[in-house]
């Protein structure tokens, strides 16, 4: 439905009181300003206090064409309410079928309302034409003579306004001042500030007014429900919105949306899918919005197999030529490592935007194929005509940064910045910060952070620190660590990645200083976890798990390819293992490494020559990433690793990432 832009006070110019004054005496001008604009013949003392929307009829260049429709419901106020819920049944019936107000006339107001018969009750509405859905403007109210006041009508339509205008600020401020000024809220106030406050990320605010809300007595609805699991899932409360979800009286699309894009947003993409499936069950139809948050689901997981099911039922419900939902099938299939699958949707799309060109942009870059990212970008530019935005300039930079080619990074940077005038931001910088660094160029790339326009941050410290650890600058490496621990102490990574440095240059005594010190200090490493789906079923592993059900037969498959591995020349790189134990210890420890207690379910659970696909939250160890290679040599078997970085694409021997990674 389409909305008035807001609804403000308007005290009448003497000039137009005059003007109103003389229409209002006069029978022939009166009868003219009824047909020009089928007015509001109000009596003369309630024109001086007429409230109007902000953009008033006669300023209102944009509305005039489609405002030759105007129907009144005409009477006076009396106190500024109406009686006995007839306030309710109006606009009630309004929203429930705007159809019937096409052709309604005040005559027949008795007639379609046969309780509304308040002599000093007054209501106008504004309908627009027949190619726009019908729009609620301001209550017109009559106080006493010489006073002004908005109504609860007229409030809403503000509060509406900025969260509509994504202005939230403006949305609780003015609903603050609402309440100084001793207005009693609504459930359609309640809406549009809960909905704020998911806008602002603001938990405590958004449960204060919800419990406000409950003490208000207002009418829980589908609205006020479907409001609240939304803000408990934005601000990242799930167990929040999971109870007002479950004490829902009814519940439609929008109610079960909300719910699995939280359950995405919190990192629990399986539980979302869960939740699909039980929507589903519950005969509720999927919209748009649910594709695409399912779909988003899938790639969380990297659940190829759950991702073409959900493809299936988009094809089935015609929904595959929407933009948005051909985008998130792009993505998905990136995600879950088939470029093949994301570029037969992206060919088939009837239409493409910047959004969808970057999605596959991206998918190339996380896949490895660097120059192929570069050649879709001058394809896009050349053929399509479609203008990058500062989201493609990172997917490009990071293609750049992964495949070595640091000549072709720096002019997309300045590309950037001179030829489509974006300004670099953090995540460019820190893009570029990796390029040089990984390249060996780690003194320009320092200078980079340092000539950074804006406050220091760690995320491009820490890809210095990173290459750091590649080239084996011990020197530079604490000089970067020391900056990051000041920016962030509690940064676990900052204090593995300076271990790792100190192990590698054999300085083992460092190395175990630097653990100590972590531990002392309480920061606590993010643990390793591995994810693989294995006959729809998804299966997570730690580091030496014990969990798994059949833990005996992987335990036996590591053994059997520990020998197949050595026989055909896999050395065990030991080197950032734990330093005070035995070498025995040493090589049981990386041999169950939660990437290869993944690959071996896989390889028992699935037939010969089926690809396996797994999920790290980390990134990938140097001694995973070529026992991996090896693996996929010695049973024949590509194997799909998605890291927190990128996807090594592992066969016969060789990854996608040429050691480049």
């Amino acid at each position: 439905m389409s909305s008035v832009s807001s609804v403000e006070q308007v005290q009448l110019s003497c000039a137009r009181s005059n003007s109103f004054l003389e229409h209002g005496s006069s029978s022939s001008s009166t009868t003219t300003w009824r047909s020009s604009r089928r007015s509001l013949l109000l009596p003369v003392r309630v024109h001086q206090q007429l409230y109007f929307t902000h953009q008033q009829l006669s300023q209102d260049t944009e509305f005039l064409p489609r405002a030759h429709r105007i129907e009144t419901e005409a009477a006076l106020r009396d106190h500024g309410n109406f009686p006995g819920g007839e306030r309710e049944k109006l606009w009630r019936d309004f929203f429930s079928d705007p159809s019937q107000w096409w052709d309604h006339r005040p005559e027949k107001k008795n007639e379609r309302y046969p309780d509304f018969k308040h002599k000093k009750t007054q209501e106008a509405l504004w309908l627009g034409d027949r190619r726009n859905p019908p729009w609620v403007a301001a209550e017109i109210s009559a106080m006493a003579p010489g006073t002004v006041q908005l109504n609860i009508f007229a409030w809403n339509q503000k509060l509406t306004k900025y969260v509509k205008e994504g202005q939230p600020e403006k949305t609780m401020q003015l609903f603050q001042q609402m309440q100084q000024e001793g207005i009693s809220p609504n459930e359609f106030t309640f809406v549009p500030v809960i909905n704020a406050c998911a806008g602002l990320g603001a938990l405590e605010d958004g449960r204060l007014v919800h419990e406000q809300l409950i003490q208000s007595g207002c009418k829980f609805d589908v609205f006020v429900g479907n409001s609240l699991v939304d803000m408990y899932a934005k601000c990242g409360s799930i167990e929040d919105a999971w109870r007002v979800f479950n004490k829902m009286p009814s519940r439609d699309v929008v109610t079960w949306n909300a719910m699995i894009l939280g359950q995405v947003k919190c990192g629990q993409g399986q539980k979302a899918l869960e939740l699909f499936r039980e929507m589903e069950q519950e005969g509720v139809w999927p919209n748009a919005v649910t594709f695409m948050a399912v779909l988003n689901a899938c790639a969380s997981v990297v659940s190829l197999q759950e991702g073409r099911c959900v493809h299936e039922k988009v094809i089935q419900s015609g929904c595959e030529s929407d933009i948005l939902v051909g985008t998130s099938l792009v993505d998905m299939y990136a995600k879950c490592g088939s470029i093949e699958d994301c570029q037969r949707v992206f060919d088939k799309m009837p239409s493409r935007n910047v959004v969808t060109w970057t999605a596959i942009i991206l998918g190339y870059v996380k896949c490895g194929q660097g120059q192929k990212a570069l050649d879709l970008f001058q394809e896009m530019k050349q053929e399509e005509g479609v203008e990058p935005n500062d989201v493609t300039f990172v997917c490009l930079l990071s293609a750049c940064s992964h495949a070595g080619l640091v000549d072709e990074g720096m002019h997309c940077y300045t590309s950037m910045i001179t030829d489509y005038m974006i300004s670099a931001k953090l995540e460019h910088y820190t893009c570029m910060v990796d390029l040089l660094g990984r390249a060996g160029h780690l003194q320009e790339a320092e200078n980079m952070i340092m000539a950074m326009p804006f406050e220091p941050h760690v995320a491009p410290w820490m890809a210095l620190l990173g290459a750091c650890r590649i080239h084996g600058n011990v020197e530079m490496g604490e000089r970067v660590a020391k900056q990051i621990l000041e920016l962030d102490p509690e940064n676990s990574a900052g204090y593995v990645l300076l271990s790792n440095i100190y192990a590698a240059a054999g300085n083992m005594h460092l190395s175990k200083n630097v653990e100590q010190q972590r531990k002392e200090r309480g920061v606590k490493k993010q643990p390793g976890r591995t994810w693989i789906e294995v006959n729809n079923e998804v299966h997570t592993f730690v580091v030496d798990d014990q969990d798994h059900p059949q833990m005996i037969e992987i335990r036996a498959e590591l053994q059997r390819l520990s020998g197949l591995m050595h026989d055909a020349g896999y050395v065990p790189d030991t080197n950032f293992v734990l330093h005070d134990v035995e070498e025995e210890e040493k090589l049981f420890h990386l041999c169950h490494h939660s990437e290869k207690l993944a690959i071996a379910l896989g390889l028992i659970n699935t037939p010969p020559g089926t690809p396996l696909r797994i999920r790290k939250n980390l990134r990938v160890c140097e001694d995973c990433h070529t026992s991996a290679k090896f693996i996929s040599k010695v049973v024949g078997r590509a194997i799909m690793v998605r890291d927190v970085n990128r996807f090594h694409h592992f066969e016969d021997g060789i990854c996608s990432c040429m050691g480049y990674w």
